[in-house]
């Protein structure tokens, strides 16, 4: 059986991150593949496979997760997760490449890809927190500006302004 992925359908465009957690839930299949081999390779490498597997197969779960989340929070929560847990496969795989366990090619690019991926979801934790940030700045100044109306409104004399 060849070692290549299979066609993926991909949607025209990759709203709302369909495209990370595409490339999350691949690496996670190739993660497996790799897994299988690491098994039937047997010694170390065998002992390496359910935790190589389970961090591997939990960071695309917690993209998945975030998908659904329920406040800004608990996206930034879920997207951490998977932060750390893809960080967790993308050393393990690092270890299997220097030490040779697997096939060497494609240890290689199992790393390169859990690199980009803590890259990219590296930048969208960040960026959220910023947007995050940003939206209880402008609420607060918004706060901020509706008690100055109505303190100068009670200096003139008029009634307030009210949020209906």
């Amino acid at each position: 059986m060849p070692d290549t992925p299979a066609p993926r359908f991909r949607p025209p465009t990759y709203e709302n991150g369909q495209d990370i957690r595409d490339r999350a839930f691949d690496y996670a299949c190739e993660v497996v593949g790799f897994c299988e081999q690491l098994t039937e390779n047997g010694g170390v490498g065998r002992l390496m496979v359910p935790q190589l597997l389970d961090c591997s197969l939990s960071f695309a779960t917690m993209l998945e997760e975030a998908r659904a989340a329920e406040s800004d929070a608990d996206f930034i929560s879920k997207c951490s997760i998977g932060l750390k847990e893809c960080r967790e496969s993308w050393t393990r795989m690092r270890v299997c490449e220097r030490r040779k366990k697997g096939p060497p090619l494609k240890a290689k690019a199992l790393v390169q890809e859990g690199h980009e991926l803590i890259s990219i979801v590296g930048t969208i934790v960040a960026n959220k927190r910023k947007s995050v940030a940003a939206k209880r700045e402008a609420a607060r100044a918004a706060r901020i500006a509706q008690r100055e109306a109505k303190r100068q409104a009670r200096r003139a004399g008029a009634p307030a302004a009210t949020n209906s």
